[in-house]
């Protein structure tokens, strides 16, 4: 008598999704269980994707990934991609700063907030004499909790206690909005920088811990503002990654069906029952489910299976994005873009987070003699530019590169990205609500949830939340 495989369903075909369900498969190719991945949009990669138009390569949302962990090198890797990994080009790896009326270098050794090395802060222009000594004054101010009394306190909080308000201000927050696109008065240092955290609570300092860090990776060169140098990507563009992920998932029996879940349900006899449009009856009962969909989607799933559950997912705030890529010749663009990019203060009083320069950072993002750089419009700070016309954000951006960059004429290329309500917000108390969220999800064997809502918004954590999800699953049941 042959007995029955059980059915594994994964909601959501982004990279937490498709990374639950090569678990969820294993080695065996399904012959232990089948694993159905549901998917509304048809399409693979969340939010990754690529446009290749005339020579151009534009990435829609994320461009390249932190290699220092293992997650998605090892999926590229087992992928048969690894002869498409490329850094960072050398000259590219700084960081600028907008600062009086200039792109200045981040300072030699600086790590979002960790002061690398003396020569750097003494050098910089970006911070005053006043503002110089403060940063260097970091190592003597004592570890302390929040008032609140708990784990947990503001990104603005901590780097403005440690660092002083003009380091915040002139440094930390650019940075910060460059990665996050976060209000870094309610950012979770717990949630997003917890490294940060532990340098202070067992070193005493932000330099002292630093300094713990560095000599344990002697001889791993760093940039200034951020690890250039570790970031890599894939010669084709990012969405290569999720769509040959999803032909290796299938020529290994998963199935991808393009429908919706709506509510989740446990049956009598302990299976899960999911209702929605566009399933078949082999797809509406599961024995094990992940849901990767961000959090309020999810949420929307779980009222009547346990509304608590259901109440802390919808918690999870979202800000959402703008990104116009620009395409100039090269001789239209004063500047050297001998850098990743630049990131903008909002001291500064301008509109944009960030210019990217795409065909300085990677080769091959746009045909000879043209270069391609992308604008970050929006973020937790600047809600109403979501609202902002297709040809508005266009004139902004080409407004703000015009004065930032000396760039000047028509461009000849111009693509408008509108991530509405796609980055999730780890307000302070966030740890705290994931905890409860890990611990509602232990009372329903079977199920699990992952993405970037919970912990780490970037590809190699998104990966490494499926990942996980699919073990919490199998080893419920």
């Amino acid at each position: 008598m042959t007995v029955p495989r059980s059915h594994a369903l994964v909601i959501g075909a982004g990279l937490a999704g498709l990374a639950a369900a090569d678990a969820l498969v294993g080695e065996t190719g399904g012959s232990e269980r089948r694993v159905t991945v549901v998917e509304p949009s048809g399409r693979v990669g969340g939010v990754l994707g690529t446009v290749h138009r005339e020579g151009w390569l534009v990435e829609r949302s994320a461009d390249c990934f932190l290699a220092a962990r293992a997650e998605a090198v090892s999926l590229v890797k087992r992928l048969a991609l690894d002869a498409e990994l490329i850094g960072v080009e050398p000259r590219a790896r700084r960081a600028l700063v907008w600062h009086a009326g200039r792109g200045v270098p981040a300072p030699a050794g600086f790590r979002l907030m960790a002061p690398g090395r003396v020569d750097g802060i003494l050098t910089t222009a970006l911070l005053s004499p006043l503002g110089r000594a403060r940063l260097l004054w970091e190592r003597f101010v004592p570890a302390c909790r929040p008032a609140s009394g708990d784990d947990d306190e503001s990104l603005e909080s901590f780097a403005v206690r440690r660092l002083g308000r003009e380091a915040f201000d002139r440094l930390v927050q650019p940075l910060a909005s460059g990665i996050w696109t976060a209000d870094p008065a309610r950012l979770s240092m717990a949630a997003a920088c917890g490294d940060f955290l532990a340098m202070e609570r067992e070193c005493g300092s932000l330099w002292a811990g630093e300094r713990v860090r560095l000599r344990r990776q002697a001889g791993v060169s760093e940039a200034s503002g951020a690890r250039y140098g570790q970031f890599v990507t894939l010669a084709s563009g990012m969405e290569t990654l999720p769509l040959r992920f999803a032909e290796d998932l299938r020529s290994r029996g998963v199935r991808f069906v393009t429908g919706s879940v709506s509510t989740l349900e446990r049956t009598n006899d302990g299976r899960w029952q999911v209702a929605g449009a566009g399933l078949d009856d082999a797809t509406a009962t599961a024995d094990t489910v992940v849901i990767a969909t961000p959090a309020p989607v999810a949420s929307g799933m779980l009222p009547r299976l346990d509304r608590s559950l259901a109440d802390d997912l919808a918690a999870i705030d979202y800000a959402g994005s703008c990104i116009v890529s620009l395409g100039f010749a090269r001789d239209r663009v004063a500047h050297p873009l001998d850098a990743a990019g630049m990131v903008v203060p909002r001291v500064a009083g301008r509109r944009i987070l960030a210019v990217s320069f795409s065909s300085s950072k990677f080769p091959g993002r746009a045909p000879p003699g043209c270069v391609l750089m992308r604008v970050f419009i929006g973020g937790a700070l600047d809600r109403e530019a979501m609202d902002l016309s297709d040809d508005a954000l266009v004139e902004l951006a080409l407004s703000e590169v015009g004065q930032l960059l000396g760039a000047r004429g028509e461009p000849k290329l111009t693509r408008v990205e509108r991530w509405n309500h796609a980055m999730p917000q780890y307000h302070v108390g966030h740890v705290a609500r994931v905890a409860r969220i890990e611990t509602a999800i232990s009372r329903h064997p079977g199920l699990a949830v992952a993405g970037a809502a919970y912990t780490g918004v970037g590809i190699p954590q998104v990966i490494a939340s499926g990942q996980a999800a699919a073990r919490r699953c199998l080893g419920s049941v």
